[in-house]
C-alpha cells in the first residue's frame, strides 16, 4: 500500500516536470468539451497506453523498445493531423482524405452529446504514446523493480498507479484550462482564434518529440525539478538505516546476537573449513566484501593489517566473499583477485548469500566483531572509522585474556585504488551501466537484450553517462559490439573507477582515455597511462582517472577500441 501511494503520488507530481510540456497541447486541444466524455477518456487512454508500454519496455526487451518507437511515429502522425485540422479548416482540405478522417474523428463533435469517448480514448492512447516523462526517484524505483521482477500484475499495477497520479493532475488542469477557454469565448468571442492556438502547440509539441526535446533537454533542463520531493516522500516510506554505534574507549560492548553458521560457504580459500564451533575461544573478524567493490578495496589494507598485527594473540579475520555481479561467483576470478590483493586470511565464498543472510547484513563492505564466547559485540558497515574498530579488536581480545598486545593504529598507507577517499561529498554517486540499476543516462531509451546503436548527445549535465556506438545492455553490464564504442561521463571526484571485462572470449580489449577532450597526462590513473591508454584484460574493477588536484566536475569519455568489453559500473573517490 505504502509503495502504492507512493507511485500515486510520484504521478501527480509530473505536473510540475518539464517533460509533461510536450503532451499539454494535446490534452488542452479538449479543454472546451464535456470532460466525462472527452477528457476523462483521453486520459483513460493515456494512462492505459503508458502502463502497457512502461511494462513492456522495462521487462520485454528491444523488441517493445522498437515497437514503441514504430508506435512514437504513428502518433506523430496522427496529432500532426490532429494539430492542422485546428490550425485551418482550409488546409486541412489540402490533407489526403484518409488523413482528414482520421483527423476529424479524432476532433469532431457531435452536436448532441459533446463528443465522441471513444475518440478521446484514441486521443490519448496515442498521447500515452509520446509521453516520456523524467525518470525521477520514484519512477526509477518502479522501473527498476520491473525490470529485476519481470511482468507481473504488481508490475503493471504500480506504472498503472503513477500514470493515474499523473492523469489527476492533468484532470485538475484540464478542468481549469476548460473554464478558462469558455469564459475567453463569451467574453472575446476568440474560439476560432483559441482553436488555432492550439492547433500551432499541438504542432510545436510533436515538433519537440520528434527532435527529442521530451527525452534529451527538457530532461537535463528542469523548469521546476521535483527530485527533493519524491526523494523526502522514498525517505519516508523506506527510512535510511540507524546510524552507526558510537564506542568509547573501554565502555562494555552490547551483545548483538550469536556468530551465525559459517556451513553455507560454496568454498574455502587459505583455510579448511571453519565453523562457530570451532571457533570459540578466538576472538573473529568477520569481513563481508567483494573484489570489485572500491569501498572493500578501500578496507582492505585496514583488515589485512589487523589480520598481521593481532594473529599471534587470538584474532581470526574471516573475509566472507558475497559476490555482486556474476563474474564474482567464478571461484577462478576470487582466487586471482585474493593473490592479487595480497589476501592471505581465511576467505569464504559466499556465493548463495547463506552467511549474508544469517547475519541480516545489507552492505558492503561490513565489519562484525565477535568475541571468544562466539557473541557479536560490534559491527560496522562501509568505510572509516577504523581506529574505532581496532580498539574494538584489542577489547575483544584483552577480555579473552590477551596480555601485551602490540600498541599503536595500523597506519597502511595504501596507495593506487586502496587509497582512502578524498572525502569530497559531491562526488558523483556509484552509477551502473546494466539496465537493472541504471540511472541519470542521457541519450533516450535502452534496448533490452537487444544490440542497438546509441548517440551521445552534445552536452551532459553533471552525474548524466551515455553510451555511443553499437551497444547490447544487459541486466548488469553493456557490451560493446563494435570498434570505437564509447562511454561518456560528466563526474565530478578526485578518482572515477569503472568495472569491466575482457571479451566472451577472454580476447584483451583496448581502450583510450580522455579528460575533457584531452589525454589524462597527470591525472591519469593506475590503469591507464599518460596518454590515455590501457587494455581490459580480467574482470575486475580498473582506475581510470585519479586527478592530481582536486575533485573538480570533468567530461570523462572511454573510447573501446576493440569490441567486445563488457561495462559494469562506475565508483567514485
Amino acid at each position: 500500500m505504502f509503495v502504492l501511494i507512493l507511485a500515486y503520488l510520484g504521478g501527480v507530481l509530473t505536473i510540475l516536470s518539464p517533460c509533461i510540456l510536450p503532451v499539454l497541447p494535446f490534452v488542452f486541444a479538449r479543454a472546451d468539451r464535456p470532460f466525462a466524455r472527452n477528457g476523462l477518456p483521453m486520459l483513460l487512454g493515456m494512462a492505459f497506453t503508458f502502463a502497457l508500454v512502461a511494462t513492456l519496455a522495462a521487462v520485454g526487451g528491444g523488441w517493445a523498445i522498437r515497437a514503441n518507437q514504430y508506435g512514437r511515429i504513428v502518433a506523430m502522425v496522427v496529432l500532426a493531423t490532429l494539430g492542422l485540422t485546428l490550425l485551418s479548416n482550409h488546409l486541412a482540405e489540402w490533407i489526403s482524405r484518409p488523413f482528414v478522417a482520421l483527423g476529424n474523428k479524432l476532433t469532431q463533435r457531435s452536436d448532441a452529446e459533446g463528443g465522441s469517448p471513444w475518440s478521446a480514448a484514441g486521443l490519448g492512447a496515442a498521447t500515452g504514446l509520446l509521453w516520456a516523462p523524467c525518470a525521477g526517484p520514484i519512477l526509477g524505483l518502479l522501473l527498476t523493480g520491473a525490470a529485476l521482477n519481470g511482468a507481473s500484475v504488481q508490475t503493471t499495477l504500480l506504472l498503472l498507479t503513477y500514470a493515474a497520479g499523473a492523469a489527476t493532475s492533468l484532470a485538475l488542469a484540464l478542468a481549469v484550462g476548460g473554464r478558462v477557454f469558455a469564459l475567453m469565448k463569451r467574453s472575446l468571442g476568440a474560439g476560432e482564434w483559441v482553436r488555432r492556438a492550439l492547433g500551432a502547440l499541438v504542432l510545436a509539441g510533436v515538433a519537440a518529440i520528434a527532435l527529442g526535446f521530451d527525452t534529451g533537454l527538457l530532461t537535463r533542463v528542469s523548469l521546476a525539478s521535483t527530485g527533493g520531493i519524491e526523494q523526502k516522500l522514498i525517505d519516508a516510506v523506506r527510512p535510511a538505516p540507524a546510524p552507526q554505534p558510537v564506542v568509547k574507549a573501554g565502555a562494555p560492548l552490547p551483545i548483538e546476537g550469536e556468530l551465525p553458521s559459517l556451513g553455507g560457504a560454496t568454498q574455502w580459500l587459505n583455510t579448511t573449513p571453519l565453523t562457530a564451533s570451532s571457533l570459540r575461544g578466538k576472538v573473529v573478524l568477520v569481513d563481508f566484501w567483494t573484489y570489485s567493490c572500491i569501498n572493500c578495496i578501500r578496507s582492505l589494507p585496514y583488515v589485512r593489517g589487523w589480520a598481521d598485527k593481532y594473529k599471534e594473540h587470538g584474532l581470526v579475520v574471516i573475509g566472507v566473499h558475497a559476490p555482486e555481479f556474476a563474474f564474482e561467483k567464478q571461484p577462478q576470478n576470487v582466487i586471482k583477485a585474493v593473490k592479487d590483493l595480497g589476501v592471505d586470511y581465511p576467505v569464504a565464498l559466499d556465493n548463495e548469500y547463506a552467511i549474508w543472510k544469517g547475519f541480516n547484513n545489507e552492505y558492503w563492505p561490513a565489519h562484525y566483531f565477535i568475541d571468544a564466547q562466539g557473541r557479536i559485540r560490534h559491527h560496522h558497515f562501509g568505510e572509516g572509522e577504523y581506529d574505532q574498530s581496532e580498539d574494538v579488536i584489542r577489547q575483544l581480545l584483552t577480555e579473552a585474556g590477551q596480555k601485551n598486545l602490540p600498541g599503536g593504529y595500523v597506519q597502511p598507507g595504501a596507495q593506487g585504488a586502496e587509497a582512502a577517499s578524498s572525502g569530497d561529498a559531491q562526488r558523483s554517486p556509484e552509477t551502473y551501466v546494466g539496465y537493472a540499476r541504471a540511472e541519470n543516462f542521457a541519450g533516450g531509451q535502452v534496448a533490452h537484450d537487444d544490440s542497438w546503436n546509441y548517440s551521445a548527445p552534445a552536452m551532459l549535465t553533471t552525474n548524466q553517462w551515455t553510451l555511443d556506438g553499437r551497444w547490447t545492455v544487459r541486466e548488469e553490464s553493456a557490451r560493446s559490439d563494435s570498434a570505437n564504442s564509447r562511454i561518456v561521463y560528466r563526474f565530478r571526484g578526485r578518482d572515477l573507477h569503472l568495472v569491466l571485462g575482457p571479451s566472451s572470449d577472454g580476447k584483451p580489449v583496448r581502450f583510450r582515455v580522455t579528460i575533457d577532450g584531452k589525454a589524462p597526462l597527470g591525472d591519469h590513473g593506475m590503469d591507464t597511462d599518460v596518454a590515455g591508454n590501457g587494455t581490459v584484460t580480467s574482470q575486475r574493477l580498473y582506475q581510470l582517472v585519479r586527478q592530481a588536484s582536486g575533485t573538480g566536475e570533468r567530461t570523462f569519455e572511454i573510447t573501446f577500441l576493440d569490441p567486445g568489453v563488457q561495462a559494469y559500473a562506475f565508483t567514485f573517490g
